[in-house]
């Protein structure tokens, strides 16, 4: 089993390079996130992966299969979700799922009894029956993952799954992804909803401009936590503030405030825990300590945006500050040097 090869990779469209140079790998039996900003290519690989739009230049394997050199056979290890469900709108929830099976060439009988599983598995049982067009934008993502799911794939190329369900739905999503992941599938699903994603994936891949990205610089960025003192509300939050600097010894400049919350930089889980031991140690109850953002959040701003600073919190800074110290005045210039004797007499 080798999963997912992608050995530089490139597609254009015009003037527009989408993709430059990619490279990745996604392991059979993990769940691999494929995160970046709009427009950073996430969609056009996913379609080279997919078979239906071939790399201008590159290698891509799945399970060891070439999908520009045999597109029918990678779509049979494939699995594909898109974004935007292509729906037959006249044809119900089960019937798209039967018809789907059917391409796949399943017999008529095998299709439905796989249909009414995958109907059974994705919550969709209720409207079974009812047309596609009239099924909201999460119940057609339910739809959308059980036609990818419809003839048993060893891969899955998913594409915003999340997009439109609710929460009870996400969290059931994240279930099955895990589970189909432990039966040796190999999964890559890109998404804008970090804060999901980073619940279900053991890998992230991330791409900026086209790109794959070495995210080890970005991750070692200092890292905001929240600091909640017991009692704080949003009217006193600048004295909470000043309390945590003045335990922590660090400058104010590189504290932040939100609702009530202290928002402290970090620069790993360790100095962090550290922190927290001081803070406590200094007599100020802690009601809450915790990650201000994802790993996954945290890495992606550090990507999208590498001139920020890395220590700045994702807050405006405390207000109320102690004034400053007036700067020194600028010493007096210097006298100008004599001139020489002849000069002076000139």
């Amino acid at each position: 089993m080798t999963g997912i090869v992608v050995d530089n990779v490139s597609r254009s469209f015009g003037a527009v390079q989408a993709v430059r140079g990619a490279t990745l790998r996604a392991q059979p039996g993990r769940v691999t996130g494929l995160v970046g900003p709009n427009g950073a290519g996430k969609t056009t690989l996913l379609l080279m992966l997919s078979s239906l739009l071939a790399p201008d230049g590159g290698r891509i394997s799945i399970e060891g299969v070439d999908p520009v050199q045999d597109p029918l056979a990678a779509r049979r290890l494939l699995g594909w979700m898109p974004d935007a469900l292509g729906a037959w709108p006249s044809l119900t929830a089960r019937e798209t799922i039967v018809t789907t099976g059917r391409l796949y060439g399943m017999a008529r009988a095998e299709a439905a009894a796989r249909a009414q599983d995958l109907l059974a598995l994705v919550g969709l049982v209720e409207l079974a029956d009812a047309p596609a067009k009239v099924l909201s934008r999460g119940q057609k993502q339910k739809l959308g993952l059980a036609r990818a799911l419809v003839h048993d794939p060893r891969v899955l190329l998913l594409d915003e799954p999340a997009s439109g369900l609710d929460p009870e739905a996400r969290v059931q999503l994240r279930f099955l992804l895990r589970h189909l992941a432990a039966e040796g599938r190999t999964v890559l699903i890109s998404s804008h909803i970090l804060s999901e994603l980073e619940e279900v994936v053991d890998d992230a891949v991330f791409l900026v401009a086209g790109a794959v990205v070495d995210a080890g610089a970005a991750q070692a960025t200092a890292r905001a936590w929240r600091v909640r003192i017991v009692g704080a509300d949003v009217t006193r939050q600048s004295a909470d503030a000043w309390q945590v600097v003045s335990a922590l010894g660090i400058p104010h400049e590189t504290v932040g405030a939100d609702r009530g919350d202290v928002l402290v930089p970090f620069a790993t889980e360790d100095s962090a825990a550290d922190g927290l031991r001081t803070l406590v140690s200094a007599g100020l109850r802690v009601a809450e300590f915790a990650p201000a953002q994802s790993a996954l959040e945290h890495t992606f701003l550090a990507l999208h945006r590498p001139t920020a600073s890395p220590s700045a919190p994702a807050a405006p800074p405390v207000q109320g500050a102690p004034p400053a110290p007036p700067a020194p005045a600028p010493p007096a210039p210097a006298p100008p040097a004599p001139r020489p004797a002849e000069e002076a007499g000139a």
